[in-house]
């Protein structure tokens, strides 16, 4: 986990000297798919240890040390700006009213499950800077919550952990922070917005050109660049098609989110892995292959195979501190329909081993930067008609990594954080896991109209554990 987060990267124009960054058609994705029942945030759910050499930090001295650390993250105090014409996708730019009160907020429920249902229930506002914290200082066990959500369009599910950076600590003692002496820049013109947005069209234009007469000059790029657009569309096919069969949990959504949080040791799931010689997240993904089996039987449904989209970063250690998205995806049946545990778990591994061989999250990335050549609207309108179309997968299944080291908030120690894994519209379910002092904690993040019996995936996952355990 990286705790010390890094400027935004340079302008990519003299034009846009004013501008953070401009939004890559990715993150301007989520906009795009984002509507009163699709709320495009990613998030946690996280539990903290009372001190136990000094009292516990009350709502000022936590919404003081939070605000104090905003410096690291110039991009939390900024806003998006849409173009004129809606030319070039929204660009970052400093808000010069920026007040964190509209983002650090007590929580006024004494429930740690209540305050993260309510808070996922309502998406972030368009007109600040999109992300929220909220606190609850008085929690059973005289425990601390933080529920925490940013806008998909700003951060991945891997890039979340950084505004958790903003509170934690490796000791319990806080690190001493650099007087803030952050400004912000004056906002750019409409003009010039527009400018720059006619440089950022024409350049994305000559690019294409420039590469497209390089490999038609040279036999051997020609070739490669064949045998490459081959590969590729095998691997855009299987991304793609057979269109997920519709199931109970694809139906239209609610504005109502529920958080089902569990938590279970990590070393269980580690053992499975060393002795069945798979990958953790081969685990993960059986595991809950098993608990959505149960959840079909238990409603007296014919257990089915159901697509599952699996999140894979592409983000480079050396830009791990950089916001945006920087993911692609893999898609894989669930095998619900096998009964034997150690079954669904070979099998998972055979498939999950044969789409990265293939290297398909490569070439959904490098589909899904080529968007950039493309127009906005002619994106805009591609992306809500696929929204719109019929379903590409059934739910989400994310693995993403956790802190490797204890880590505190004003000498509270971190105990649980429960991810939350956006759900697109026809989509009710979505599970997260992430590991925090050797525990993994799961969030299965839901609609609640869709699915209102996700409660028994609390116990559908321990009891997938320990098949795969007695085995």
């Amino acid at each position: 986990m990286n705790l010390n987060l890094v400027s935004p990267p340079e302008p990519r124009a003299q034009s846009e000297e004013r501008y953070a960054a401009r939004l890559s058609p990715l993150d301007a994705s989520f906009l795009d798919v984002e509507g009163p029942t699709a709320h495009m945030h990613v998030g946690w759910a996280a539990e903290f240890l009372p001190p136990s050499d000094r009292p516990s930090p009350g709502y000022p001295e936590l919404r003081s040390h939070i605000e104090s650390r905003l410096g690291r993250a110039p991009r939390y105090r900024q806003r998006l700006a849409e173009l004129p014409l809606g030319l070039e996708d929204p660009v970052w730019i400093d808000d010069d009213g920026f007040d964190a009160d509209e983002h650090i907020h007590r929580a006024p429920w004494p429930d740690m499950a209540v305050a993260a249902d309510a808070v996922f229930s309502r998406p972030l506002a368009r007109d600040r800077s999109p992300w929220e914290l909220w606190i609850g200082e008085q929690l059973r066990g005289g425990r601390l919550g933080i529920v925490g959500k940013v806008h998909h369009c700003m951060v991945d599910g891997l890039a979340a952990w950084d505004l958790a950076g903003l509170l934690l600590d490796p000791t319990p003692d806080s690190v001493p922070q650099e007087r803030d002496r952050w400004r912000a820049r004056p906002a750019p013109s409409a003009l010039e917005m527009l400018a720059a947005g006619l440089h950022d069209r024409a350049t994305h234009g000559l690019n294409l050109v420039t590469r497209l007469l390089r490999t038609s000059r040279s036999p051997t790029r020609l070739v490669g660049a064949s045998a490459a657009a081959l590969r590729g569309s095998r691997a855009l096919a299987r991304a793609a098609l057979p269109p997920a069969s519709p199931t109970p949990l694809n139906q239209p959504l609610t504005s109502e989110r529920r958080l089902v949080r569990i938590r279970r040791a990590i070393s269980d799931l580690q053992m499975v892995k060393e002795r069945h010689r798979v990958s953790l997240n081969d685990v993960l993904l059986a595991v809950c292959a098993g608990a959505m089996r149960d959840l079909m039987r238990a409603r007296g449904e014919e257990p089915t195979a159901l697509k599952t989209m699996v999140p894979a970063s592409v983000r480079r250690s050396d830009r791990t501190g950089e916001l945006g998205n920087q993911v692609s995806a893999v898609f894989v049946d669930l095998p619900c329909d096998e009964p034997s545990p150690v079954h669904r778990l070979h099998r998972l591994h055979r498939l999950m081993g044969k789409r990265k061989q293939a290297g398909d999250h490569h070439v959904v990335r490098e589909a899904i930067d080529a968007l950039s050549y493309v127009p906005r609207p002619l994106r805009q309108a591609g992306v809500r008609l696929a929204a719109a179309s019929r379903l590409a997968f059934n739910l989400t299944v994310s693995n993403i990594p956790g802190p490797g080291v204890p880590l505190y908030m004003r000498g509270c120690r971190l105990e649980a954080a429960y991810p939350v894994v956006p759900i697109p519209e026809r989509h009710g379910l979505s599970i997260g896991m992430t590991t925090i002092e050797g525990h993994a904690c799961f969030g299965v993040y839901v609609d609640p109209g869709v699915v209102p019996d996700a409660g028994d995936l609390d116990e559908g996952l321990h009891r997938a554990i320990d098949e795969l355990l007695a085995r």
